[in-house]
């Protein structure tokens, strides 16, 4: 059985974000290259981006779509995710169980999800002919003539709502979907799903989400692994010349900056989820590499960030506490999170903010900076180590159509990185005027504390 798409939180999407943010960021090394990629426009109007990698009889695959949940209709939020998740359910003249019996009898994994930019289907598969053709085969019926069979929609609707109904009812996930909501207000990117927008979505509405967004012309294929051009060139076009034509879409404009406020979200938790930030940058933005550089002595190494030895340290606030920049189409966030207990939420946030602030004043010491693109740098050899690893970073590449040596240029781009640079950049994009504060949780502290206080007297 194919794996099914979920409605991930906000947070889980912009974590999945922060993970390949920060992969890249360690994939540089000065001494080492990239991986050879070839790029080149298939017969169908597909972007292909190839590497051929012999050590293993392996070829893993990936076609993305600019079909992510920014594009869906604004009462629809969830038929982006449950368009993709129902590919699988059914295509061409296969049913449900016989695409995971023919997945099965062919070693084949199939996988992929969807954010708020792209959908993606991926599978892996033996290079061998008769494997590896049938996997192509495979994957390209479910890309191209889904069923979006009733019954199934309706099983996964109702387990989506269930899922999202649970998720609910935990702090983190409010804390959110608030940060969402009000970081992002009136943008597709501050969209949440709910149980009432799950339940408007009509299979019709699959069949005309993927009419319209899984075009070729809007398909990046990413292909990794063992065979040559000549046999990329084949499987990209097998994979895209049965698509839709698709329509055009509006680019997706800029967020709004918020106005600073602090919200609070009254739950029975002991510990309190706090997420503070603002949108921070595009994908392709000037100050990416200051910005990523600066966040790993802010927040982002670790046990060697700032924030973790003035919270967690120094001070005990908090077991973890982090801050990350999630780069996309448009400015996706930046943001710091850490959980504490509710009766010391004040005084947490105000050591937070204290550090933030005194960052953005002041930039990082030398001695910060060069410890952080030592680690980044250094860290090149060790985040290459696997064909699917080359596919997610060639595929971002194809997706959001960066440079092809933009891994080699990395390491380079990290080492030039100065003090003055990370302070300026900080000082212009992180601005306290804009900052949301959430606070979802900590109520069951307080109340122990106050029980405890009362009995006392």
């Amino acid at each position: 059985m194919t794996a099914r798409i979920a409605f991930p939180a906000a947070a889980t999407l912009l974590r999945n974000s922060l993970a390949l943010a920060a992969g890249l960021l360690f994939f540089g090394n000065t001494a080492l290259a990239g991986p050879d990629i070839q790029q080149w426009t298939a017969s169908t109007g597909a972007r292909v981006q190839f590497v051929e990698s012999r050590a293993l009889p392996l070829v893993d695959i990936q076609i993305d779509f600019a079909a992510g949940s920014a594009v869906e209709p604004a009462d629809k939020a969830g038929l982006a995710g449950l368009t993709r998740g129902l590919l699988d359910a059914g295509a061409g003249t296969l049913d449900e169980q016989a695409v995971s019996d023919l997945s099965a009898d062919i070693g084949a994994q199939i996988g992929g999800g969807t954010d708020n930019d792209r959908t993606n289907l991926s599978i892996r598969s033996l290079s061998s002919a008769r494997e590896l053709n049938a996997a192509v085969d495979l994957a390209a019926t479910l890309v191209s003539d889904p069923i979006f069979p009733a019954a199934v929609l309706d099983r996964e609707r109702e387990r989506a709502i269930a899922g999202l109904r649970e998720s609910l009812t935990k702090p983190g996930t409010l804390a959110a979907r608030s940060f969402n909501e009000v970081a992002y207000s009136g943008h597709p990117y501050g969209r949440n799903v709910t149980a009432e927008s799950l339940a408007t979505i009509s299979r019709d509405d699959l069949v005309a989400f993927h009419r319209d967004h899984y075009a070729a012309r809007y398909a990046s294929v990413s292909i990794v692994g063992d065979v040559d051009r000549a046999t990329a060139e084949e499987i990209a076009v097998r994979l895209t010349n049965r698509l839709p034509a698709g329509v055009d879409t509006a680019p997706l404009p800029a967020p709004v900056q918020p106005a600073a406020q602090t919200l609070r979200i009254a739950h029975p938790s002991a510990q309190a989820h706090i997420v503070i930030g603002q949108p921070g940058m595009a994908r392709e933005d000037a100050d990416y590499f200051p910005l990523l550089v600066g966040n790993y002595v802010l927040g982002g190494g670790g046990f060697v960030s700032r924030l973790t030895r003035e919270v967690r340290e120094k001070r005990g606030f908090a077991y973890s506490v982090y801050s990350y920049f999630a780069p996309q189409q448009v400015a996706g966030p930046f943001e710091i999170g850490l959980q504490t207990r509710g009766t010391q939420t004040t005084e947490a946030l105000k050591v937070v903010n204290d550090t933030l602030n005194t960052f953005i004043a002041e930039g990082p010491t030398a001695a910060e900076l060069q410890a952080a693109k030592d680690n980044l740098v250094n860290g090149f050899g060790l985040r290459l180590d696997s064909n699917r690893k080359i596919l997610d970073y060639v595929a971002m590449i194809g997706f959001y159509q960066l440079p092809l040596d933009w891994l080699d240029r990395y390491p380079r781009a990290v080492a030039a990185v100065s003090r003055e640079q990370v302070r300026d950049a900080f000082s212009r994009r992180i601005r306290p005027e804009h900052l949301v504060t959430i606070i979802a949780g900590g109520d069951g502290d307080v109340e122990a504390s106050s029980s405890a206080g009362d009995k006392g007297r």
